[in-house]
């Protein structure tokens, strides 16, 4: 959905949760694709045009002024970016909570590999949505019984892929202008294109998209590429999180019994922690950004989300520049590959990334 990178939670922001679904056999399927569609159509209830809530004098300038912003944001999105035109990102939507869904991830207890779920419209994902956070605390629990990794995540946007015209939501309002335009950029970027099965593929086409789409928006308003010492931060944090992601990996797959892998999986953990500590004091002057994160309760599901967004960027930046930066030849050439089977399709991302 997410994203140059942002806070902790934003990682969750790329990860599309599924709003709709058709009812399936079995009680627990019933109960869970009922308080989807009944969270979905609460939000889209809740949505007024931009206009309207513009020029309501009970809106807050501050929020007047983010909305007259976006408005520009999206019209650069369709008009230079070849992003869709559609109603999307013209309404906003007063939820009354921090955050529009919560995801619920996991994993065997020592296993990466996640619990998948699989839906209609966006295929087979990582987690499950929950509209209400007691039901996602709940549904957490139910795993943790069954001896799963659980980790849950509160996430403040997300898009129905076109499906309908998604709002600007009061969960995204306290963000900055920049933010703000950067997530329709990418939100739109997966109405644009979407392939099922694949959120490492759509997840970095739409990084790209938000990447490329802001440095342009930023020149067309005569403004400089901005220099952006959070977002080395949390690339530096995402990368220790993958090497100890990887040494996880090996730990699980090497020959210990069971007990000495659950020994091995905590010292790992500390020494994340140990990392962490001596990266964020030499080098991010004690910023304490990320402490929150890093010293709550570890677990191989708190570690999914990270490297989803950026892992083919800069295959989809070669492409672009490999077509002149042409939008429409871009989008033409993510299209066939998106076409080809998965394997295929990595090994030709592989080969854009080899290219000087």
């Amino acid at each position: 959905m997410r994203c140059s990178r942002r806070a902790l939670d934003c990682v969750f922001t790329r990860l599309v949760p599924v709003a709709l679904g058709v009812l399936l056999g079995g009680c627990s399927s019933v109960g869970y694709y009922g308080q989807l569609a009944e969270g979905q159509w609460q939000l889209l209830r809740a949505r007024q045009p931009l206009d309207r809530v513009i020029e309501d004098p009970s809106t807050s300038l501050e929020l007047r002024q983010r909305l007259l912003f976006a408005e520009k944001a999206r019209a650069f999105a369709s008009a230079q970016l070849r992003l869709p035109d559609n109603g999307s990102y013209r309404v906003y939507a007063d939820l009354g909570r921090p955050y529009v869904v919560w995801n619920v991830f996991a994993t065997p207890e020592l296993s990466l590999q996640p619990v998948t779920h699989c839906f209609p419209i966006a295929g087979c994902v990582a987690y499950r949505g929950y509209y209400r956070q007691g039901a996602a605390r709940g549904a957490a629990a139910l795993m943790r019984e069954e001896g799963l990794d659980v980790y849950v995540g509160g996430v403040e946007a997300y898009s129905t892929l076109g499906w309908f015209d998604d709002p600007i939501l009061s969960t995204m309002a306290g963000w900055g202008d920049e933010r703000l335009a950067t997530v329709i950029f990418h939100e739109l970027a997966h109405q644009r294109f979407y392939v099922q099965d694949d959120t490492e593929f759509n997840e970095s086409f739409a990084s790209f998209v938000e990447q490329e789409g802001t440095r342009q928006w930023r020149a067309a308003r005569g403004l400089a590429a901005i220099e952006d010492a959070g977002a080395r931060q949390r690339e530096q944090f995402t990368r220790l999180v993958l090497a100890s992601r990887e040494r996880l990996q090996a730990i699980y797959a090497g020959p210990l019994d069971e007990p000495g892998k659950r020994v091995a999986k905590q010292a790992e953990f500390e020494r994340l922690r140990r990392e962490y500590c001596q990266v964020r004091d030499r080098d991010w002057a004690g910023d304490r950004r990320f402490d929150a994160w890093i010293y709550a309760p570890l677990n191989n599901a708190k570690l999914l989300p990270f490297g989803l967004y950026d892992q083919w960027v800069p295959a989809f930046s070669q492409l672009f520049k490999e077509v002149g930066g042409d939008w429409a030849r871009f989008y033409q050439r993510v299209e066939a590959l998106g076409r080809i089977p998965i394997e295929q399709r990595k090994l030709a991302l592989g080969r854009l990334m080899a290219r000087p």
